[in-house]
């Protein structure tokens, strides 16, 4: 008898082991399939604002996160719903990746009252409270002190919340980031500051701009931990950025440094003329969407027919984005002066008395 049982014992342990190894592997495919769905969209949704831009539809600046689509699927990726995320002008893919609907962001670059905010934002200063998405910020290093800020009211009140703060390369030299880390460090804040170094403040190389280029380091002259990761690489994106975040909270603050490519120039109407035919050429055998692609398909966990599928899914949410932004309407002009004080100035008709908003001077007495 225990000759029969052993080897159906060992038979039948094998196939758990096999069926255990198949789920984790159906899951770890399906994990890296979110990632590249996520890196399409973006892709093709900076396509097609960057179209929309050559229409005359989307005013201002626009600033696209072409080339940096790894970065923004994995840290998005390993951020929680109840984080705050700060981002800088470079913002739509992070927008998307948090939720917020593509029409709405889309309407958003076109001025239109349906955008995420009312049309007042544009490009650059995307704002929705609900996905906890904090902008937004067209001043270089104008999101640092207000990230850290919102780090330092959720130590205030005991919350368990992050706060994840993105930002360029050149950031990093400007005097509020030094500030910001500094405070961050010396209160145990529950902040992740993630710079995503594509190599170029606009058109100045980070060996020319930064005694120290590696820029991760810099995190070293507060004690702050920090890495620097291969930002074409959504899965080893979103591990560090799970490490960072579990120090964060923790309340040990943390450096990320992204290295991801710009496949364009700094906007949408900057030639990137500063660059060597080389150095383009090189960017563009590098470009993380086709690179990931390639991966999955040696892993086995994409197919030819999935990726046409994967493609036909975003390209028909961005069309239908596109004609979302087209019909919705624009603000109308009596609306203009709304949401520019948080409490309403009141007019001539609604005037305090004793004219309270513009007091007279206290007149002074002499002895």
């Amino acid at each position: 008898m225990p000759r029969t049982t052993e080897p159906t014992a060992a038979r039948t342990a094998s196939s758990k082991r096999s069926q255990a190894g198949a789920a984790r592997t159906a899951e770890r495919h399906e994990e890296h399939l979110r990632l590249y769905r996520q890196m399409v969209l973006v892709r093709r949704f900076e396509e097609r604002a960057a179209r929309a831009y050559t229409e005359a539809k989307v005013g201002g600046y626009c600033h696209l996160n072409l080339g940096e689509e790894a970065t923004v699927a994995g840290l998005m990726a390993a951020v929680q719903d109840d984080d705050y995320v700060f981002t800088n002008y470079r913002e739509h893919g992070y927008a998307l990746a948090r939720g917020i609907a593509p029409g709405r962001i889309m309407a958003e670059l076109y001025g239109r009252s349906d955008g995420v905010s009312r049309g007042r934002g544009g490009s650059m200063h995307m704002f929705d409270v609900a996905s906890r998405f904090m902008g937004g910020y067209g001043i270089v290093g104008g999101q640092v002190p207000l990230a850290t800020g919102a780090a330092l009211a959720i130590r205030y009140r005991r919350g368990t919340e992050a706060v994840v703060c993105l930002m360029g390369d050149g950031t990093t030299n400007i005097g509020a980031f030094h500030e910001s880390l500094n405070l961050a460090a010396l209160w145990s804040l529950p902040i992740v500051y993630v710079v995503v170094n594509n190599g170029l403040g606009m058109g100045t190389t980070v060996e020319q701009a930064s005694a120290e280029p590696e820029l991760y380091k810099r995190a070293s002259s507060y004690r702050m931990a920090s890495a620097r990761v291969d930002g074409n690489d959504p899965v080893a994106v979103e591990r560090a950025a799970e490490i960072a975040l579990e120090s964060a909270r923790a309340g040990g603050p943390y450096l990320l440094e992204t290295v991801s490519g710009r496949l364009k120039g700094h906007s949408v109407v900057d030639p990137a003329r500063y660059r060597s035919r080389e150095e383009a050429e090189a960017l563009r055998a590098s470009d993380p969407v086709a690179a990931y692609a390639v991966r999955l398909h040696e892993e086995g966990a994409l197919t030819e027919e999935a990726m046409a599928a994967i493609e036909t899914d975003a390209a028909e949410v961005v069309a239908a984005a596109a004609d979302f932004a087209d019909t919705s309407p624009h603000p109308e002009v009596s609306t203009l002066f709304d949401f520019t004080y948080a409490t309403p100035v009141p007019n001539d008709s609604r005037r305090l008395p004793g004219d309270a908003l513009f007091p007279a001077p206290i007149e002074r007495v002499s002895a």
